[in-house]
């Protein structure tokens, strides 16, 4: 027998004597690439075990109608987030989006429908500021961003001198409010069909392939021909579109226009990116994740209130699952590498 014939038994007997991991590792990626719907599931059963009102109907149409706002603004940045982009301006654009349309409609008495489609438009006309921020005078999207929402919270303010705009007519309030279906209200549904197309073209369209290219490398997918400087700031168009929006569905809930509407909420948003799977480095994300990340905030919201926990304490418990999620995602990228 000649040396390589012994060398090839040799490693055929190795390799027999080896056991085959690839069942336990598609087993270990499966768990990995549905953590986040995993987790929700493990939280509603641990609510529902702790709070006997948890499942009731009424309370999950609460919980329904409290993550609209928040996940629609999240759609927007789920697009930021996979280009390894940030916005920091979403709840302040939401804010100026509401005040804009509460000031045309109420106080200039123009029609709803203009009103609203102003609204929404001012936050697509922020975005497309900051796409340029960003792409043509080279700011960091931290820094241009962050400008952003400076600026965008003081016209807010000034519009009515800081106070708030009330009393909007039923039909416009009932938007949030009646329901169709037994459950389904005008603003849940608006979110169910953004969801819907923004999962099929993230995943489906060679829009939503230009941006997994681009959050992965910059310099590779210029050099394959995408347009990064164009679509990074269409994204930016489309979250400050989709951040108008909400202002619009949160003033349906709200039956007012406020200022100060939207604070905090960005880091609501890209806490729920990045529960829902997504890495801030970019490249790695989608919108049914985004969704999971949503609800497992409104839901963990929702049941640290049915256990009267303070709000002051509930900061603390989103932080740390913040934290949480980063962390996993840093260990899921040493893996892959």
């Amino acid at each position: 027998m000649t040396n390589e014939s012994a060398a090839a038994r040799s490693r055929n007997d190795l390799a027999l004597e080896q056991p085959d991991d690839r069942q336990a590792f598609s087993w270990r990626r499966l768990l990995a690439n549905n953590t986040p719907v995993i987790a929700l599931v493990l939280l509603c059963v641990a609510m529902a075990v702790t709070s006997p009102h948890f499942l009731r109907l009424r309370n999950i149409l609460n919980i329904l109608d409290q993550v609209t706002v928040m996940g629609i603004m999240a759609i927007g940045m789920t697009l930021v987030i996979i280009i390894g982009g940030i916005d920091l301006s979403v709840g302040a654009v939401l804010g100026l989006s509401m005040m804009i349309m509460g000031w045309l409609a109420k106080l200039q008495g123009l029609p709803w429908p203009f009103a609203i489609v102003v609204g929404i438009l001012v936050g697509g006309l922020c975005g497309y500021v900051t796409g340029l921020l960003i792409t043509r005078l080279n700011l960091p999207a931290f820094i241009a961003t962050l400008a952003m929402m400076s600026i965008t919270r003081g016209l807010a303010n000034i519009i009515t001198n800081g106070r708030q705009i009330i009393s909007y007519p039923e039909w416009f309030v009932n938007l949030s409010v009646k329901r169709h279906f037994g459950f389904l209200s005008v603003t849940v549904g608006i979110l169910i069909i953004l969801a819907v197309i923004g999962w099929l073209v993230v995943k489906y369209r060679p829009f939503g392939r230009s941006l997994y290219a681009i959050g992965g490398n910059h310099e590779v997918a210029y050099l394959a021909g995408i347009s990064v400087k164009g679509i990074t700031t269409w994204v930016y168009v489309a979250c400050g579109l989709l951040c108008g929006l909400a202002g619009v569905v949160m003033a349906t809930r709200l039956d007012s226009s406020q200022p100060s509407a939207g604070t905090g909420y960005e880091m609501n948003c890209i806490a729920s990116v990045v529960i829902g799977g997504a890495s801030l480095s970019g490249g790695i994300g989608s919108v049914g994740g985004t969704m999971m990340g949503v609800f497992i905030i409104g839901v963990l919201r929702n049941g640290l209130n049915l256990h009267g926990v303070s709000p002051f304490v509930q900061q603390v418990v989103i932080g740390c699952v913040i934290i949480l999620a980063v962390t996993l995602d840093n260990i899921r990228r040493r893996e892959n590498r």
